[in-house]
């Protein structure tokens, strides 16, 4: 595989650029929120395709969505008020937790073995108490391998007694022509839909069996989200596709807990890895929270998934 990395620097953000040239792909990351800003593949004639909503647009939209694929962390969507007790210390944050603010530190480019990719870190020294109160890193790698990425997460709890708790995901946001084009297939299996309405879990579920095939929920219900708990799905591949301009991804949600379903209208649908749910209307505390990840002293927590952008004939 030949591959190139360079740093860019575009307005106020330090940018990771990282190409499979023999593959036609190519990964641009912001250190600002360590935030894939583009998942591009060279079509036909020559130029690059970008897979991402806004992809590679770094200006502030008028209005809707401003994000490509925020990362999540150390909890998911929101905090009720903004606030929440953990082990009875308050913690405080903004939608999607501190991860996505946070300038990440820049570990690793790497070229060996069967992929390249581009490691970035947080640590203890980069958030606060009241952001969060435990010693927990987490690395998070983005891997070209042939043509797919894989998306990694490593957490390390650095705590020498107590168990640690988090939640995180990816909330990427797919490029399409319109609201009305694109499809979203989903695998065959068993799944929980969870309600939240104002954002917050009311307590309702709805348990689906589904058969395989297109999604079967309204687009009018996207913008308060669609959340799911994948119970028996044994192979979790989902394919996005947009028609009137090619762009195809499957994405393999192999260990993947809940995959969160959102658009605001705008011509996009975010497909989103959940380890972990936002909070409850009735507030629990932390360590108690939907979905919530666990790590046990001086351990370690992985994750990953992976996305497989592809251009589809237009003719």
């Amino acid at each position: 595989m030949k591959v190139s990395h360079s740093e860019e620097k575009r307005e106020d953000r330090r940018l990771d650029v990282l190409t499979d040239e023999d593959n036609g792909l190519r990964i641009i990351v912001s250190r600002l929120g360590a935030e894939l800003i583009s998942l591009a593949r060279i079509n036909e004639a020559g130029k690059w395709t970008g897979f991402l909503y806004r992809d590679n647009d770094l200006s502030t939209p008028t209005q809707g969505w401003a994000n490509h694929a925020t990362v999540m962390g150390y909890y998911l969507h929101r905090l009720k008020d903004g606030r929440s007790l953990y082990r009875g210390r308050e913690i405080r944050d903004g939608n999607h937790g501190f991860l996505r603010s946070k300038t990440w530190r820049f570990v690793r480019f790497s070229d060996e073995g069967s992929g390249a990719s581009l490691e970035y870190q947080i640590t203890p020294e980069d958030f606060s108490s009241t952001e969060y109160p435990l010693k927990v890193s987490v690395n998070l790698t983005y891997k070209l391998d042939t043509n797919k990425l894989d998306v990694l997460f490593e957490f390390r709890n650095h705590e020498p007694e107590l168990t640690a708790h988090v939640s995180f995901g990816l909330h990427p946001g797919f490029a399409a022509t319109s609201l009305e084009t694109f499809r979203l297939q989903m695998p065959r299996g068993f799944y929980r839909r969870y309600f939240s309405p104002g954002n917050y879990l009311s307590g309702e579920t709805r348990e689906i069996e589904f058969p395989g095939g297109e999604m079967p929920f309204s687009k009018k219900e996207l913008p308060g989200s669609i959340i799911l708990e994948l119970i028996d799905v044994r192979r979790r591949n989902f394919s996005y596709v947009d028609p009137p301009s090619g762009r195809w991804v499957t994405l393999d949600l192999t260990g993947v807990p809940y995959v969160t379903l959102w658009s605001d209208g705008g011509p996009f649908l975010c497909i989103e890895p959940c380890w972990g749910l936002t909070d409850h209307h009735e507030q629990r505390p932390f360590e108690n929270k939907q979905g919530i990840q666990t790590i046990s002293p001086g351990g370690k927590l992985r994750a990953s998934f992976s996305m497989a952008p592809q251009l589809a004939s237009t003719d």
